[in-house]
């Protein structure tokens, strides 16, 4: 009897083993869910022209992610060839380019109005602006690692933006495409005006901050995550 009482015993031993090595199983199974869940990047697709029409073709994406020293910046989307390309050579600053095909990212502190906008072009050209206060830029034609492919009629780029680009506390974001010539062209918004909102021979304006929504780097930084300071906007608070 004793025997099998300690048989038994041994038996209940090893299911609440089992059963313990299960729950484990199950904590370790969550805890990979949840690491899997948390954002290592934000991707948008700007779906809408300025005044909230739909696009006419596949959306353009930009996706933000960490990268070395700064924010890595994708472009995906069609390439409509159309103005054709800047005169400046690829990977370089090029003044106007959003007179050209291109695809806009601003980022914003809307307590201060210092905000970034980051021009992309299918071609490499590129264009940095540091604005405080709206539309009024104090510097522009900051260098930046920019490299676009064209494939057939479709394009993709990535940029590396310099933490030491952006103003603090940025808590505001919009994006938009340029693309087009003469009364073909065509601008897109990420965040466009309303409807409701637009008023008789309104022209498209990117600069509308007040239709910018809510964006925080920490997002796919980390809660943890602090951006580091920049002589670049000191001062303009």
């Amino acid at each position: 009897m004793q025997r099998k009482a300690g048989a038994h015993s041994g038996v209940f031993c090893f299911d609440n083993m089992a059963s313990f090595g299960g729950i484990q199983l199950w904590a370790l199974i969550h805890i990979l869910l949840c690491c899997e869940s948390v954002k290592t990047q934000m991707q948008f697709s700007i779906e809408n022209t300025w005044d909230s029409d739909p696009v006419s073709h596949e959306p353009i994406r930009v996706v933000f992610s960490s990268g070395p020293g700064g924010m890595k910046l994708e472009v995906f989307g069609p390439f409509f060839n159309d103005p054709a390309a800047p005169a400046g050579p690829p990977s370089t600053p090029f003044p106007g380019l959003w007179n050209y095909e291109v695809v806009e990212s601003f980022f914003l502190d809307s307590t201060s109005e210092n905000y970034l906008e980051v021009e992309l072009c299918p071609h490499g050209q590129h264009l940095i602006l540091l604005l405080s206060g709206v539309g009024q830029a104090f510097v522009q034609q900051l260098p930046m690692v920019f490299n676009a492919t064209i494939k057939g009629d479709r394009w993709m780029g990535e940029a590396l933006v310099p933490w030491s680009y952006f103003p603090p506390n940025i808590n505001k974001m919009n994006s938009y495409a340029i693309h087009g010539s003469g009364e073909k062209r065509t601008y897109e918004a990420l965040y466009p005006v309303p409807k409701d909102e637009l008023t008789e021979g309104q022209q498209p304006n990117f600069h509308r901050l007040e239709y910018f929504k809510d964006f925080r780097l920490q997002s796919f930084m980390g809660e943890d995550w602090v951006q580091p300071e920049s002589d670049l906007w000191r001062g303009k608070s």
